[in-house]
């Protein structure tokens, strides 16, 4: 059994930064401490008035912490801001596409104990908060061996396919190059220790007691997907990313009786299932639960589970214009052509004055049909004269666990494990290191 490994985290990349270190750091034999800002210049970084090609800066105590000024949250989502954030582990800078790339590179129980506190609510119960500290163990491990195989492959990863009628495209984690992971919502939440609330001893708790636990497959580790909201039914992998079948992220109904699911690939079925309100573990407005998952920022978007989003016909055209770059003309009609198992759509047909194109999967139709991203891809449309309406259920992609189903679960008193094996069929949890 393998000793804990590191991670490193892409946090963000601009011109210019500034960092503060709370500390005694050093960086190439030089003490570092207190303020210091950095800069890009002639495809290197400039620091203490001298040019680097990159920099690493190292704590002298594992206690020690640095704070980066303005990084954004939500990137590209309703709620996106800056703020300054708290960081353990080492700084690394690079230079990147003609910027600087802050990096961190962190102990993964660490990096660990701030994606709980970032992705959901700290007050969230403890058998909640175990059952996440094992899948994002397991999707950030899944993740490392994944690029490693890649990389040692020379493997061209395409994550699109075009035709003159279709545009198919899915957005995944293999896009970092310099790091393993990034800090926003692409990856996972990660806010260093900023994030630090009063019930962060239950985090750490919740991180000990499944310290190097992960899920397991076929003798491999799961990647163990999640998102906020299924909407009552979870989606399968290969509707979502590229056309690959993991036997552990497959359709079920987010209740206790998992079978008893529609099938919501046919577009009669998916109509009746999103037009109504069927019983599901995430079906909740229950706010002490939400507060649970959803951190102060979440808690702007108030409705999920079912939601309506209204266009204009001019609204619509100019949105999906500015979007994808394409000019459709006036859009006429938007058509689903092809539903994944939880409904969520995987092609859709846009019509236009000037040209009709099919697009997908998932996430591109959400990014193309709202200024942010779409609530998801499970929805359908009522036009009525220069009106269109979205109707649609759930929050995210839908694959793998729901973390407001698996909240009311926790309250509920099913145990961590028993949530796991709600969510990833047949998985079994094995400890990965010490």
């Amino acid at each position: 059994m393998s000793i804990e490994p590191s991670v490193s985290v892409g946090i963000l990349s601009d011109k210019a930064i500034t960092f503060n270190f709370n500390a005694d750091y050093v960086c190439l034999g030089q003490e570092a401490k207190g303020e210091h800002s950095a800069s890009y210049q002639d495809g290197r970084i400039l620091w203490n008035g001298a040019l680097y090609d990159q920099l690493l800066f190292e704590p002298t105590d594992k206690k020690a912490s640095f704070v980066i000024k303005e990084v954004v949250i939500g990137v590209n989502f309703h709620w996106e801001r800056k703020e300054d954030q708290q960081f353990q582990g080492a700084l690394k800078l690079i230079v990147e596409d003609d910027q600087i790339t802050v990096i961190n590179i962190v102990k993964i129980e660490d990096y660990l104990t701030s994606v709980i506190s970032s992705e959901m609510s700290a007050t969230a119960s403890l058998e909640l908060l175990k059952a996440h500290a094992v899948i994002s163990r397991s999707w950030l491990l899944a993740q490392i061996e994944k690029n490693k195989e890649i990389k040692a492959d020379n493997a061209e990863y395409s994550s699109f396919t075009e035709t003159e009628n279709e545009f198919i495209r899915w957005y995944d984690r293999e896009d970092h190059i310099h790091f393993d992971v990034c800090a926003d919502d692409h990856c996972q939440r990660y806010q260093g220790i900023t994030r630090a609330s009063s019930n962060i001893e239950t985090v750490k708790q919740a991180i000990a007691e499944t310290r190097g636990q992960v899920l397991t497959s076929e003798n491999k580790i799961c990647d163990a997907r999640f998102s906020k909201c299924c909407g009552g039914a979870v989606e399968e992998f290969q509707n979502c990313w590229e056309d690959t079948r993991f036997s552990y992220l497959v359709k079920l109904r987010d209740d206790a009786n998992t079978s008893d699911l529609p099938d919501l690939t046919k577009e009669t079925e998916a109509l009746k299932w999103i037009k109504n309100r069927p019983s599901a573990f995430c079906n909740t407005q229950d706010k002490k639960i939400l507060g649970q998952v959803l951190n102060n920022y979440d808690q702007e978007t108030v409705d999920f589970y079912r939601w309506k989003v209204s266009y204009s016909q001019e609204e619509l055209s100019a949105l999906i214009l500015r979007r994808s770059s394409i000019d459709f003309g006036v859009i006429q009609e938007l058509i689903p052509i092809q539903r994944g198992t939880s409904g969520r759509l995987i092609r859709l047909k846009i019509i236009g004055s000037k040209k009709t194109l099919i697009i997908g999967k998932e996430l591109e139709i959400r990014r193309i049909l709202s200024s942010s991203h779409l609530y998801s891809s499970a929805f359908y449309v009522e036009r009525e004269g220069k009106q269109f309406t979205l109707s649609g259920a759930g929050w995210g992609h839908g694959v793998g666990l729901c973390q407001i189903g698996a909240a009311v679960m926790g309250e509920k008193g099913y145990s961590y494990d028993q949530i796991l094996l709600h969510y990833y069929i047949g998985a079994t949890i094995e400890k990965s290191y010490n």
